[in-house]
């Protein structure tokens, strides 16, 4: 099996980036721990602050062939139908993950324009919600 592990704008500074609100774990910690959790997947990994780098990511991730995808879109869920658009479009299912309960703060986090898109959304878990999304389309 093969997941692509999509992270958004911003992600980047996980660990150092607002730690009351996305904890200190770092993307690379992660990482590691979805490798170490499920080592008989083959994970690609990225990460992109831009938007169309992203839709390219998740066009090839199509286009190979991948099993899955997990995506945190960041900022862009709450604004991108361009993002939308590419979830919609691809045939690996993608589930969309969230460190913070994204319900529970700002009103206008409380709408992703991705999510429709998705087969489910993980949100409020920390840096486990990457591990019950990836558990969720290995059994799938």
């Amino acid at each position: 099996m093969s997941l692509l592990v999509l992270n958004g704008p911003n992600l980047n500074l996980l660990g150092v980036r607002e730690p009351d609100t996305y904890g200190t774990t770092t993307l690379a910690d992660i990482e590691s721990d979805l490798d170490e959790q499920l080592p008989e997947v083959t994970f690609r990994f990225e990460q992109e602050n831009s938007e169309g780098a992203l839709i390219d990511h998740l066009h090839a991730a199509h286009e190979d062939g991948v099993d899955g995808v997990v995506f945190n879109p960041g900022g862009y869920t709450h604004t991108s139908v361009a993002l939308r658009d590419a979830v919609a479009a691809i045939d690996p299912p993608v589930v969309e993950v969230h460190l913070s309960n994204v319900h529970a703060r700002e009103d206008f986090r409380r709408t992703s324009r991705i999510a429709p898109a998705c087969v489910g959304q993980m949100s409020g878990f920390g840096a486990a919600g990457y591990r019950l999304a990836t558990r969720f389309l290995f059994d799938a």
